[in-house]
């Protein structure tokens, strides 16, 4: 899936940046495995932290504070604060709960929520992957991205 988005991007001229939590960079190297990757991105951005999301992103703290860091609005914002920072077409966001602690009976683990910023609209998305492994929520978290690009792009 990654080898088709970069070969739709480069087809368009565009690019793409992401702002990862859960996810640890693990989106934009999947995307840096694929040849001619440098043709469509410049930049992206691991906002761990909420102080992270805030400064680099412009996610609004009362944003944080009203839904939660693990959210679609939080996700919201970040894939329009990175496609903003990194003046790309499309930004994906991606903050969720990978474990194996940190979940509440709202927000269990394994719950990740997605923005995908795509020339110009924004959708958003949450899974629940389930208590299945910290590696595992990522790599799924990671899969689900590209495969949700891939379905965008063709859509748009």
């Amino acid at each position: 899936m990654p080898e088709k988005v970069v070969e739709e991007l480069i087809k368009r001229g565009w690019h793409i940046s992401f702002a990862e939590s859960c996810t640890g960079g693990k989106a934009t190297a999947a995307l840096v495995d694929v040849a001619d990757a440098s043709k469509v991105l410049d930049v992206s951005f691991v906002t761990y932290a909420n102080e992270a999301k805030i400064q680099y992103l412009g996610v609004k703290q009362e944003t944080i504070e009203q839904y939660g860091v693990v959210s679609e609005e939080v996700a919201y914002e970040m894939a329009q604060g990175v496609a903003r920072q990194a003046n790309s077409e499309i930004g994906v966001g991606i903050t969720g709960i990978a474990g194996p602690t940190g979940g509440t009976p709202k927000k269990p683990i394994g719950m990740v929520c997605f923005g995908f910023y795509i020339h110009g609209k924004t959708y958003t998305a949450t899974c629940q992957f389930g208590n299945i492994g910290r590696n595992e929520v990522r790599d799924c978290s990671t899969r689900y991205v590209f495969d949700r690009l891939c379905t965008c792009l063709e859509e748009s």
